[in-house]
């Protein structure tokens, strides 16, 4: 198997995996976020829409399992079990990644903005290296990224949307979960873009 295809089967399986455990801490209740740590909400834009795509895939998949209950015939039967495990497996899917927008919201700490996207993605800002914040809307290129560089500008959307901008004090190495990338302005999206950038100016003010 080329490596490059490897690395993409090996990122899928452990997707799956950490969207199983956001939904488990969804249903015990356990937000990832350390001791210390302030959650930053993220999820009010995809949720609605996230529902609704739930809802339709239960809902095909119970009417999928009738019609072909109802059909008596050879081939109908050999799907129906097949059809019913990809419904149950697509909605629970997609709970998982609602519950990871739940469950993994960004974090502040004393000296550090750990922005996340679902289950997975991840870009530590150090406050220290914060000019200013303000409000600026940009689009990512194509529905699925949630992490694109342009130039000096690192873009972690959701929903492919950004609504917070931090401006650096100069071109900065930053960890991520894809590797360390140089920027010089970090865009994300969060539910409270005012009450956020309020919450980071006081962070930068406060002594260290």
């Amino acid at each position: 198997m080329p490596a490059a295809v490897f690395a993409h089967v090996r990122d899928a399986i452990l997707l799956e995996l950490a969207l199983y455990g956001c939904l488990a801490r969804w249903i015990i209740r356990r937000p990832a976020v350390p001791r210390g740590a302030t959650p930053i909400g993220y999820a009010q834009l995809v949720g609605p829409m996230l529902w609704l795509w739930i809802f339709g895939s239960a809902t095909e998949a119970v009417v999928v399992e009738v019609v072909l209950r109802q059909i008596d015939t050879g081939w109908a039967e050999a799907i129906r079990l097949p059809f019913l495990v990809v419904g149950i497996w697509g909605v629970l899917w997609m709970l998982g990644l609602m519950a990871s927008y739940r469950m993994r919201p960004h974090l502040l700490t004393d000296d550090t903005l750990r922005i996340r996207n679902s289950a997975r993605t991840w870009v530590d800002v150090p406050l220290a290296a914060i000019a200013s914040t303000q409000s600026a809307e940009h689009e990512l290129p194509g529905i699925v990224k949630s992490v694109h560089l342009d130039g000096g500008l690192l873009l972690v959307g959701v929903g492919s949307r950004t609504n917070l901008e931090l401006k650096l004090t100069e071109s900065t190495v930053l960890r991520t979960s894809k590797g360390d990338v140089t920027a010089d302005r970090v865009d994300l999206w969060v539910d409270d873009p005012r009450g956020v950038a309020a919450q980071l100016r006081a962070g930068l003010a406060a002594p260290r």
